[in-house]
């Protein structure tokens, strides 16, 4: 389980490894562009439920970290999903990765 420290809070936000790499993929390029923007996600089982929110700025330090040593192969159509999402209104929604078929 990877984990998302944000600001000054000692408590990181819990996230799996994969949708953490993908997002540390979008998240580090809107920053990078100098632009704030929410980041939203329902909470995990074995928490209250619910979902939270964070508002994501440049100047707010981030750190990402990561159980597995090794970084996963980034699926390019999740990055974009959640690029989309990032642009939106709404911020980055946390969603679910859509498997494609091998069909």
């Amino acid at each position: 389980m990877g984990q998302l420290y944000y600001g000054d809070e000692a408590k990181p936000i819990l996230i799996e490894d994969r949708a953490l790499a993908h997002l540390k993929v979008v998240i580090a390029t809107k920053l990078r562009r100098n632009e704030s923007f929410t980041l939203s996600w329902r909470h995990p089982e074995g928490q209250p439920a619910g979902r939270s929110t964070l508002w994501l700025h440049p100047s707010i330090p981030l750190r990402f970290v990561f159980e597995e040593p090794e970084p996963p192969e980034l699926s390019p159509t999740w990055i974009t999903d959640l690029a989309n999402s990032a642009n939106s209104s709404g911020g980055i929604t946390l969603i679910e990765e859509h498997l494609e078929s091998g069909d």
